[in-house]
């Protein structure tokens, strides 16, 4: 089976100090092809390196609203700059986070309208981040229109899916989707079309339920595969197969 990891952080410093070894687990996993998505502005070349490792990898630019205090306009205006010359496959990961206290809303949200507006002048897919917030991000796509791409990290109901879909919008399940007591996330993995389901692990963070607390990476992606299989009574490798079309479409083969 081949896989496709839509949204790994694989420039993350967790990485650093065997970060060869991991792409090595995950290409014997079968996980051939990654999304990796930036965070802030300051990682980016970072960022640009780690996917300059294997042909595999592909980069998205952009400003996570987690990192809320470490953006600047200027940053913004660099964004269009990094887009022409490096042509990523994606921007984000960048949207809206109403869970975290301190977050300045309104900051966030004209960093969110601005690379909104930045992807769809150069007609790119969109990875998106939406905690607590993903009604509001829902408005935003209707509004600005003709984008596509990715609420990564699905954690909505079954309406908001439903709605997403219709804007063309693609799912990111991962690790959370293991956990038995995720109940409507299940139900809706259990439902929702397989055109609309993205796999991910979302490393370091969110690993699955075998491995709680450790750091999780590209080649735990079959643990995800299996937990979404089981759920929707598929065969494992239809749904590989299916989830890896979905987002060489999204994002390039």
């Amino acid at each position: 089976m081949r896989l496709y990891d839509s949204h790994c952080h694989l420039d993350a410093g967790e990485f650093d100090a065997d970060r060869d070894a991991v792409l090595h687990r995950a290409e014997a996993a079968g996980v051939l092809q990654q999304l990796v998505p930036a965070v802030s502005f300051r990682e980016w070349p970072a960022l640009k390196a780690a996917c300059a490792l294997r042909p595999g990898l592909k980069a998205a630019y952009g400003l996570h609203p987690v990192f809320l205090a470490e953006h600047r306009p200027e940053h913004l205006d660099a964004l269009p700059g990094w887009i022409e010359r490096e042509k990523p496959a994606a921007v984000g990961e960048f949207g809206l986070d109403f869970f975290i206290e301190g977050l300045d809303p309104d900051q966030q949200r004209h960093y969110f309208q601005r690379q909104l507006e930045i992807a769809r002048a150069f007609d790119l897919p969109v990875v998106l981040h939406a905690r607590r917030a993903v009604d509001e991000v829902i408005l935003a796509l209707r509004r600005i229109g003709g984008l596509r791409g990715v609420v990564h990290s699905w954690s909505g109901s079954e309406e908001q899916a439903a709605q997403l879909h219709g804007l063309g919008f693609k799912l990111g399940i991962g690790g959370p989707v293991t956990y038995e007591r995720a109940k409507r996330l299940r139900r809706t993995v259990a439902a929702m079309p397989i055109e609309q389901l993205l796999l991910e692990t979302d490393s370091p963070d969110q690993p699955d339920a075998t491995r709680r607390g450790q750091r999780n990476e590209p080649a735990f992606l079959t643990t995800v595969l299996a937990t979404v299989a089981a759920l929707r009574g598929e065969d494992e490798s239809s749904v590989a197969e299916a989830t890896r079309r979905n987002a060489e479409a999204l994002f390039g083969s």
